[in-house]
């Protein structure tokens, strides 16, 4: 769409008019049949993994989070938990300790060295495994495997006029965002990948992201 990448082929972020829905046929028939493929393939990684957060934490093995969907639609995401069960008190103490971590969490909502990470946490937060419980919401009509990524009521706010992009989609497992630097862009760039690819969806351009999805996980500096 014009206004959304400048002459070099860089994304940006401006004011555009919200796109068509996004989640219907034929994107909805791939989304069910590349979960089901992967929870059935995935099967014994998923037990490993859920055993793995019971033995190392004490909790739940799965964590739910309100998110934001399609056409506003909230839902709870699946995640397998890599916090301990007090993160909210943690992060409040260190926000109000350290102002380099308060100005880190205000610009990114992200910490790189996270107090409330937990001891399996760093391995499956790299590796996205932390991730594969959203095949799940896949199935339930809750997110796509491929869009923009899952926020909150309180991020969506950083969206601005490019709300209306966002809740055209399905949030996805990879999106655009996913495979263009992870956790190491600013939030700004988040913003755009997401209105671009509400713009610009195709088949295709999912076809795209999935194929970089792959060695982009493998570049785990960039995910924390």
């Amino acid at each position: 769409m014009p206004g959304l990448v400048d002459t070099r082929g860089k994304l940006r972020f401006t004011s555009v008019e919200a796109p068509r829905p996004i989640g219907l046929s034929p994107k909805r028939a791939i989304d069910i049949f590349l979960a089901l493929s992967g929870i059935i393939l995935l099967a014994p990684l998923l037990i490993i993994c859920f055993l793995a957060v019971v033995v190392t934490s004490p909790g739940p093995a799965l964590f739910r989070h309100r998110r934001v969907g399609f056409n506003g639609k909230h839902f709870d995401c699946l995640k397998f938990r890599t916090m301990v069960t007090d993160a909210p008190e943690r992060l409040q103490q260190l926000l109000d300790s350290d102002p380099l971590a308060a100005a880190e969490w205000a610009t990114n909502c992200k910490l790189r060295y996270d107090p409330r990470i937990t001891p399996i946490g760093p391995l499956l937060r790299k590796s996205s495994l932390d991730e594969l419980p959203q095949l799940f919401n896949v199935l339930r009509g809750d997110m796509s495997i491929v869009g923009p990524r899952p926020v909150t009521e309180e991020e969506l706010v950083r969206y601005s006029n490019a709300v209306n992009a966002y809740k055209a989609c399905r949030p996805g497992i990879t999106g655009l965002w996913q495979v263009s630097g992870r956790s190491t862009t600013t939030y700004s760039k988040r913003v755009a990948c997401d209105t671009f690819y509400a713009h610009n969806w195709s088949i295709t351009l999912d076809a795209k992201i999935l194929i970089v999805t792959i060695p982009s996980l493998l570049l785990t500096d960039s995910a924390y």
